[in-house]
């Protein structure tokens, strides 16, 4: 079943992709949100080229094609679009078997736990733990994630005090029994992530995210050894390469992939089943609520080291804007603290066609 045609329809924060394959099969997928405009171009000069006319049963192998055929090009922009491929490839073998994408890689539809996931920096302690309050009692959320430092701060905090504020405020807001996340996006040198580290332990915080430059796997790996709290990170990681090094070397405790940054399901896969062998968990990376936490959904439900919980984006349209009106149907329902993977062929999201027709179009075929 070879594939003819990729089409996607972009803005600069959102690109969907359609594939067809001979016979005329179709599926949707979706590229990393962000500059996606820029994405859809990466896509058509190449991805496409080199993806057109392949056995779309062997994602992994159309994957490998295109990495090698454009192996000057090693980073993110290209491992971005070769997501929008495979996520659509698999949706179109989903509704081609009449399964969803989660019982093509071995798992099963049903529920999974979620935390609410706070993206805001610019909240104070208290607006953000009334905040998890009200969703607690909304939708039964019991794990939240909120953010501590500033953004590859350099040792620096959002204002001075925020983070020694913040982590008791919510804990004491939403009591012993809730599961507390934090992520520092990259914002400490070692030393600093392991006084801030012992005070989270101090406040029962379970899970702290990239607390060092992402990049810098030496750092990271001095507060993983210094600490007794699960150090999480990987989401901007793309390359294989560094995925087994992080394995391999236990720079981490807990892995962070996300699925279209890292190039689809399929190298996902690869990163589940790498981490895996070496025992360790997987919690991917999705910070949105356009496609990638459906993708994300469907992972967490088939792979058997599967973390504890999905990111769930607690963020509307005043922080995202560009989320309104992707689909015509909601994919995204917590209830009882959980998000639901259907038996829906595929993906089993519709995408809202009064999108498309606003969006930019383009199109590259086979020949």
């Amino acid at each position: 079943m070879r594939l003819e045609k990729i089409e996607t329809f972009s803005n600069e924060f959102i690109c969907f992709v359609r594939v067809t394959a001979e016979g005329g099969a179709q599926g949707w997928g979706q590229v990393a949100p962000y500059n996606a405009d820029i994405t859809a171009q990466v896509l058509h000069r190449q991805v496409a080229p080199f993806a057109l006319g392949l056995d779309c049963t062997d994602v992994d192998a159309m994957m490998d094609i295109v990495r090698d055929r454009e192996h000057k090009f090693p980073g993110a922009y290209l491992r971005r679009a070769m997501g929008g491929v495979d996520t659509a490839i698999w949706d179109m073998r989903g509704k081609l078997e009449g399964k969803p994408v989660c019982a093509l890689i071995g798992g099963t539809p049903g529920p999974f736990r979620a935390y609410a996931s706070s993206m805001k920096r610019d909240i104070t302690p208290r607006d953000e733990a009334d905040r998890f309050l009200g969703l607690r009692d909304a939708h039964g959320f019991d794990a939240f994630k909120f953010r501590i430092g500033a953004e590859v701060g350099r040792d620096q905090d959002e204002w001075p005090g925020r983070t020694e504020e913040i982590v008791p405020t919510i804990r004491r807001a939403l009591g012993d029994d809730a599961t507390l996340l934090v992520d520092a996006n990259s914002c400490y040198s070692p030393a600093k992530a392991i006084e801030v580290g012992k005070m989270l332990i101090d406040h029962g915080i379970s899970h702290y995210e990239e607390p060092c430059p992402y990049w810098e796997f030496a750092q990271t790996k001095q507060v993983t050894d210094a600490l007794q709290i699960d150090v999480t990170g990987g989401e901007q990681d793309c390359m294989i390469a560094n995925w087994k090094g992080m394995i391999d070397g236990r720079i981490v405790d807990v892995l962070q992939p996300d699925v279209l940054y890292l190039g689809g399901i399929a190298r996902t896969l690869r990163v589940a089943k790498l981490a895996e062998a070496a025992g360790m968990p997987v919690t991917p990376h999705a910070a949105n609520l356009s496609l990638v936490t459906i993708f994300t959904m469907h992972l967490l439900r088939a792979m058997p080291n599967a973390g504890k919980y999905l990111e769930f984006s607690i963020e509307g349209l005043d922080y995202y804007p560009w989320q309104d009106d992707l689909f015509l149907n909601d994919p995204y329902q917590i209830t009882d603290g959980q998000a639901m993977v259907t038996d829906a062929p595929g993906w089993g999201v519709e995408i809202n066609p009064e999108w498309l027709a606003k969006s930019t179009y383009q199109a590259s075929e086979l020949g």
